[in-house]
C-alpha cells in the first residue's frame, strides 16, 4: 500500500504553519503516477510509484522553464512587433524636451495646429509622435502622471486599431488618453467604451482632464440621461460611455419617429471606438443580445402552472438534462405525467401550446439557481453578471427563461413581450471602420479576434518585471474538503498579515465561505451582488491590499480599481471625510444591513492624521453641523455623500491656493466644498505616507495572495483573478484549488469517481490536496477542450447573426435615409415603393417569353385595382380582359412610341400630374431603370413588359400625385405623412420579421436530423422571409398612403396593422 510523505513547505510559507494540511503531489516532487491522462480520465493503474524530488531538481526546472520562456519571447511575432513600435517611442521621447517648454496655452494650441495640418493633406501618421508627446505632457501637468515607454507603445497599438493586452495596473486608462486624443482630431468623432456607468464616469472626469486642457469637448453618457443631453455629448470630440447604454442608443435611433429624436451622429455614428475590457464585452456578453421590447402577449398565467408541474417531475425519469449546453429533454414517462397534469391530449398543440412553457420551467428548476444565476431584491428576480458579479437590473432572459423563474420563485409575472429591436454587441461595434481594445487579458482568445472582428493582440510589456508566483493548483476529492483547506489558507496567510483576496464563482459560495471563517473568527470582508456588499465595494476594494485584509469576491472582473498593497490612499481619504461630515449632514443612516460579524476594520491598524488635518477636520465638521441643522438644511445620505464626491472631485482640478482663495470669497456663506475640499488634500498626504509605509511592509510579508476557488471554462477569466495579484512589479502570489466535485467536471461530464475511490483508498482526510504537473496539464486540458466547446457556439451565433445582420444594415440604411432625407427624397421612396408594387403584380401574371394570350391579364388588372382602392376602381372598371389583350397586342406591333407622354392604346390615360421639369425627369429616369434592370426575362415580349411596368407605374404615381394636390393640403404635411408611413409600416414588418427570425434560428436545428446544415437552411429561409418582409412593407406603405389622401378627413391617425 502506498504511503504518504510528509509535505515540503509550499514555496509561499517561510515555515509550515500549525495545523496546516499535507499535501499529496502525484507527480513530481513527491508522488508519481505512471499514466496518461485524458480528458475522459481513463482507468488509473494500480501501482504507484511515489518519489522524492530534491531542490536541486526543482531549481534545476524553474531555471529550464524561464530559459524556455525568453527564447520563445524571442522568436515570437509580438517580440518584433513590440520592437518596432519602440522607433516611435525613441521619437516621442525626442520630442519631450521640446514640449516641456511649452506654456499652458503653447501646449493647448497644438490641437488647433494639428488640425490645421490635417486639413492640409497631412495624416494622422505624420502627426502621431508630436500629438503622443503633447498629451504625455498634459497628462504630467494636469494628472501628474507621465506615459511610461510601454504605455506609449500601448497607445500606439490602439491607433492602429489593435487590442492592447496590459496587465492588470499598468494604466490602461491612461493609454487610452493618446489614440483617443489623436482620433479626436479628425472631428469625427471617438467613443471610450467602459463596462458599466461608474468607470465611465471616473474616466471621463479624470482623463477628461486632459483632453479639455487641449481644447477637446468630452461628453459622458450615463443611465437616465435626457435625449437631449445625450444628443450634445454624443457631438463632443471624445464621448465616454459603456457598451449597453451605446448598444440601446443606436437601437432607440433606429426606433425613432422623426430626424428630432435621434441621439447619435448621424449620418456617420460611427468612427473610431476604444472598449476596456474587450474580452468581457465582445467574447463573454458577445452572445446576449441587446433587445427592445413592444407590447406584451398573454401568456403569464401559463407559466404559475408550469412551475408546478416541473416540481412533479423527477430527473432522470421524467426527463434528462445535458449541463454543457442548458438542455432538458422529456422522456415518454414526462410527457405522459405532464399531459395528465395538465389535462392535455398533447404538449405540443398549436391551439393550446404547453410544451414551451413545461421545458422552461424545468429549466428554470436545474439551470438557474437562487444566488448563483440571479438574486431575489424587492419582489424581482435579477440577474447577476457570471463576470463581473454585478446585478443587472434592467436585462432579462428572454424566450421565456426569466418568467419561468419569476414563478419557480412565486413572484409577479411580467408577461412576455415582443422583441421590437435587437443587436449583438459583435455586430453593434463590427459597425465602427476602426475598432481596438484593451485587456488584461486577451492573448488565449488571439484566434477568436482574429476570425470573427479581424483586430489583433498585441501583449504590451510591462513596465516592471512581473515578480508573482503563481503556484501549481491543487485539487480535492471532495469541495468539502477544498473549502476547510481554503480556511486554512486565509488563516495561515492572516497570521503573517498578507492581504488576500479570494475568488469565488457565485454568491452561494462566497458566503458559504463567509460563514466558514466567521466561525473561526477571522475577519474578512465580502464583494459580491447582494445591496449590503455592493454598496460598499468602493471602499473594500479600496481596504483590500492592507495588511491583514482578507477579502471575498465573487468575481474581480471590470471593478475597475486596482488593488494596491497598503491601501488606496485616495479612497482611504475620502472615506475619513464621509466619517467625519456625513453625520452632520443627514440623519439617514446607510440602507445596508452590514452583519456585525465584519470587523475587518478592527484588524486593520488606524490611520493617523497629523496635527494640521486634525484642525481641519474638525472645521469642516464645526461647518458641515452648522449648515446642516443651523440653516435648517436636510439632505439624504445619497445626496449627502454626493456632496462630499463633488468637493473631492474639486480637490482634483484646483491647488490648496485656489481652493484657500475660493473658500476665502464665500467665507459670508459658510464655504462647505472648498472646505472639504481643504482637508481632503491635508488627510489625502498623511494616508499616502501611512500607505506607503504599510505597502512597504506587505512586499516584504510576500505581497497580496490569490486563491482561486474554483477554475472557470476559460483561462481567461482565470487569469483575470491571477493578474490582482503583482500588479506593477509589486510581489505577489496565486493559488487555485478545485475540487472533483465542482460544476464544471459534471457539466461536461468527465468522470471523476475514480480519483474521489484513489484519494479515499489512501487517505480518510478530505483535506489533503493533489498537485504536480500531471494535474496541472490535464486541468489546462480540461479547460481547453471547454473553451472548443464555447468558442463553437459563439462562432455558431455570429455566423447566424451575420444573416440578420445583413438584414438589419439594409433596414437601418433605409430608415435613415427616410428619415434624415429632404422632402423631395421621401417623395422619391414613395415612387420607388409605386413601382415596385407594379412590377411584382406585372410578373406575377405575365412572362414576357410567352404571347399574352397566356398571361393571366383578369388576375393582374384586379390586383392593380386592389391596390389602388376607389382610386383606380372608377378608370378600369369597365376594361375587360379582352380589351386589355387587344391593347397589348397593338403595342407589340407599334413601330415608334412617344415615351415622354406614353398610354396603353384604347386604355385610359394617366392623370397629367407629371407636369414641370422635375416630375418628368422623374418620370424619365424611372423608364430608363426599368430598362436597364435585369428583372425582365430576355424574351419576345420582353419590351411590351416593360411598357406595360412603365404605363401601370405611371398611371399609379399619376393618380398619387393628382389625389394629394386635390387634398389641398401644404407640401410639409403631405412629406409628414409620407415619411410616418414609410416608418410605421417598415418598422411594423421588421419587428415581425425578428419574431420569425428568432423562431427560425431554434426551427432549423432540427433539419440537422435530416442531414442537413441548419446554418445554410437558415440563410435560404431566412433570405426568402427578409424579401417577403420588403414585398409587404411595400405593399402596405402603398395601400396605405393611397387609403389616406382619397379620404383624409375619415383617417384622423395613421394606424397600420
Amino acid at each position: 500500500m502506498a504511503t504518504v510523505p510528509a509535505l515540503l513547505n509550499p514555496p509561499f510559507l517561510p515555515s509550515k504553519p500549525p495545523n496546516q494540511q499535507t499535501a499529496l503531489y502525484y507527480t513530481k516532487p513527491i508522488l508519481t503516477l505512471p499514466f496518461s491522462l485524458t480528458h475522459s480520465f481513463p482507468r488509473l493503474h494500480r501501482r504507484l510509484v511515489i518519489r522524492s524530488s530534491t531542490a536541486i531538481h526543482v531549481s534545476l526546472k524553474e531555471n529550464l522553464g524561464s530559459l524556455k520562456k525568453r527564447v520563445t519571447d524571442f522568436t515570437s511575432l509580438n517580440y518584433w512587433i513590440v520592437k518596432d513600435y519602440y522607433r516611435l517611442v525613441e521619437s516621442v521621447n525626442a520630442l519631450e524636451s521640446k514640449i516641456q517648454k511649452l506654456s499652458d496655452d503653447q501646449l493647448s494650441a497644438k490641437t488647433v495646429e494639428f488640425r490645421r495640418r490635417l486639413r492640409q493633406g497631412e495624416t494622422l501618421a505624420d502627426i502621431q509622435a508630436e500629438a503622443f508627446a503633447v498629451v504625455r505632457e498634459a497628462a504630467t501637468r494636469k494628472l501628474g502622471m507621465r506615459h511610461f515607454d510601454v504605455q506609449i507603445i500601448g497607445g500606439a497599438v490602439l491607433h492602429d486599431g489593435s487590442i492592447a493586452e496590459m496587465k492588470t495596473g499598468e494604466g490602461k486608462t491612461l493609454v487610452s488618453t493618446l489614440a483617443a486624443y489623436l482620433n479626436a482630431l479628425t472631428g469625427e468623432g471617438v467613443h471610450v467604451v467602459t463596462v458599466n456607468d461608474y468607470l465611465a464616469q471616473r474616466d471621463a472626469e479624470w482623463m477628461g482632464r486632459v483632453h479639455r486642457f487641449l481644447g477637446l469637448s468630452v461628453g459622458l453618457i450615463q443611465k437616465g440621461m435626457a435625449s437631449k443631453e445625450r444628443r450634445s455629448n454624443y457631438r463632443c470630440d471624445i464621448t465616454y460611455t459603456n457598451n449597453s447604454e451605446l448598444g440601446f442608443d443606436y437601437l432607440r435611433d433606429n426606433l425613432a419617429g422623426n430626424s428630432e429624436q435621434l441621439v447619435m451622429r448621424w449620418p456617420k455614428p460611427f468612427h473610431f471606438a476604444i472598449v476596456d475590457e474587450v474580452d468581457s464585452v465582445l467574447i463573454d456578453e458577445g452572445r446576449n443580445p441587446l433587445l427592445i421590447s413592444g407590447e406584451a402577449n398573454k401568456d403569464a398565467a401559463r407559466y404559475p402552472v408550469a412551475a408546478k408541474v416541473a416540481e412533479l417531475l423527477i430527473r432522470g425519469i421524467h426527463y434528462s438534462v445535458e449541463l454543457k449546453d442548458n438542455s432538458v429533454e422529456l422522456t415518454e414517462e414526462g410527457i405522459l405525467l405532464a399531459e395528465m397534469a395538465l389535462e392535455t391530449k398533447d404538449l405540443w398543440d398549436e391551439n393550446d401550446p404547453w410544451a414551451r412553457f413545461v421545458m422552461n420551467a424545468l429549466k428554470a428548476k436545474e439551470f438557474y439557481r437562487r444566488d448563483v444565476q440571479y438574486i431575489v431584491r424587492n419582489g424581482k428576480a435579477l440577474i447577476i453578471n457570471e463576470l463581473t458579479g454585478r446585478v443587472e437590473e434592467k436585462r432579462r432572459w428572454s424566450e421565456g427563461i426569466h418568467q419561468a423563474v419569476e414563478a419557480k420563485e412565486g413572484l409577479k409575472i411580467q408577461a412576455d413581450s415582443v422583441v421590437v429591436a435587437q443587436i449583438t454587441y459583435q455586430s453593434l461595434f463590427k459597425l465602427y471602420p476602426k475598432l481596438s481594445g484593451m485587456t488584461g487579458t486577451a492573448k488565449t482568445e488571439e484566434k477568436e479576434f482574429l476570425k470573427m472582428f479581424q483586430v489583433p493582440v498585441i501583449e504590451v510589456p510591462t513596465n516592471l518585471p512581473n515578480i508573482r508566483k503563481d503556484l501549481p493548483i491543487q485539487a480535492f476529492a471532495s469541495a468539502r474538503g477544498k473549502w476547510e483547506y481554503v480556511r486554512q489558507e486565509v488563516e495561515y496567510m492572516f497570521k503573517q498579515g498578507r492581504p488576500v483576496l479570494v475568488g469565488t464563482t457565485s454568491v452561494e459560495n462566497s458566503e458559504y465561505l463567509s460563514d466558514l471563517l466567521k466561525e473561526w473568527r477571522i475577519p474578512h470582508n465580502v464583494l459580491n451582488a447582494r445591496p449590503k456588499y455592493a454598496t460598499r465595494e468602493a471602499e473594500i476594494v479600496a481596504q483590500a491590499g492592507r495588511k491583514h485584509a482578507i477579502t471575498i469576491s465573487t468575481n474581480m472582473a471590470g471593478r475597475g480599481t486596482d488593488i494596491i498593497l497598503g491601501g488606496n490612499p485616495k479612497m482611504l481619504a475620502k472615506e475619513i471625510i464621509e466619517n467625519r461630515v456625513l453625520p452632520f449632514l443627514t440623519q439617514e443612516a446607510l440602507n445596508a444591513e452590514i452583519d456585525h460579524e465584519i470587523f475587518s476594520q478592527k484588524v486593520l491598524s488606524e490611520i493617523k492624521v497629523g496635527s494640521i488635518s486634525s484642525a481641519l477636520l474638525a472645521k469642516t465638521a464645526l461647518m458641515a453641523k452648522y449648515v446642516g441643522k443651523g440653516e435648517g438644511k436636510s439632505w439624504t445620505y445619497q445626496e449627502a455623500k454626493l456632496i462630499v464626491s463633488d468637493s473631492v472631485e474639486m480637490s482634483h482640478s484646483m491647488d490648496a491656493k485656489e481652493l484657500q482663495q475660493l473658500a476665502n470669497e464665500q467665507s459670508e456663506m459658510y464655504p462647505l466644498g472648498p472646505t472639504i475640499s481643504l482637508a481632503y488634500l491635508s488627510v489625502l498626504k498623511d494616508c499616502e505616507v501611512h500607505c506607503f509605509n504599510e505597502g512597504s511592509e506587505v512586499k516584504r510579508l510576500g505581497g497580496l495572495h490569490v486563491i482561486g476557488t474554483s477554475l472557470h471554462e476559460s483561462r481567461r477569466i482565470d487569469n483575470q483573478l491571477r493578474g490582482r495579484a503583482g500588479r506593477q512589479g509589486d510581489p505577489g502570489s496565486t493559488r487555485f484549488m478545485v475540487s472533483l466535485q465542482d460544476e464544471m467536471f459534471q457539466k461536461f461530464n468527465f468522470d471523476t469517481e475514480w480519483a474521489v475511490r484513489l484519494i479515499s483508498k489512501i487517505t480518510n482526510d478530505e483535506t489533503i490536496p493533489i498537485e504536480g504537473d500531471a494535474i496541472v496539464n490535464q486541468l489546462l486540458s480540461l479547460q481547453i477542450n471547454a473553451e472548443k466547446y464555447f468558442f463553437g457556439i459563439r462562432k455558431s451565433l455570429v455566423e447566424f447573426d451575420e444573416v440578420l445582420e445583413v438584414q438589419r444594415k439594409h433596414v437601418y440604411d433605409l430608415r435613415q435615409l427616410i428619415l434624415t432625407g429632404d422632402n423631395e427624397s421621401c417623395s422619391q421612396h414613395v415612387f420607388q415603393y409605386m413601382q415596385a408594387v407594379v412590377d411584382e403584380i406585372v410578373f406575377g401574371n405575365a412572362d414576357p417569353l410567352k404571347h399574352p394570350r397566356s398571361w393571366n391579364l383578369s388576375k393582374l388588372l384586379k390586383e392593380f385595382i386592389t391596390i389602388g382602392g376607389k382610386l383606380l376602381h372608377e378608370p378600369f372598371v369597365g376594361i375587360s380582359e379582352e380589351a386589355f389583350l387587344k391593347s397589348l397586342l397593338q403595342l407589340h406591333e407599334s413601330s415608334s412610341i412617344n415615351i415622354s407622354n406614353f398610354h396603353l392604346p384604347n386604355l385610359p390615360k394617366p392623370p397629367n400630374a407629371f407636369r414641370g421639369i422635375r416630375r418628368k425627369s422623374s418620370s424619365l429616369k424611372r423608364w430608363l431603370a426599368i430598362c436597364s434592370d435585369d428583372l425582365t426575362k430576355n424574351g419576345s415580349y420582353q419590351t411590351t413588359t416593360n411598357l406595360l411596368r412603365k404605363y401601370l407605374g405611371d398611371f399609379l404615381i399619376a393618380s398619387y400625385l393628382d389625389v394629394i394636390l386635390e387634398s389641398g393640403y401644404d407640401d410639409a404635411y403631405i412629406k409628414e405623412i409620407e415619411r410616418t408611413v414609410l416608418l410605421k409600416t417598415l418598422d411594423y414588418f421588421w419587428r415581425d420579421h425578428l419574431v420569425n427570425m428568432n423562431r427560425l434560428s431554434s426551427a432549423v436545428n432540427v433539419r440537422s436530423f435530416g442531414h442537413r446544415n441548419p446554418l445554410e437552411e437558415y440563410k435560404i429561409d431566412g433570405c426568402r422571409f427578409f424579401i417577403s418582409m420588403l414585398s409587404a412593407t411595400r405593399r402596405l406603405t402603398v395601400e396605405t398612403l393611397l387609403q389616406y389622401w382619397s379620404s383624409p378627413t375619415e383617417s384622423q391617425e395613421l394606424f397600420v396593422s
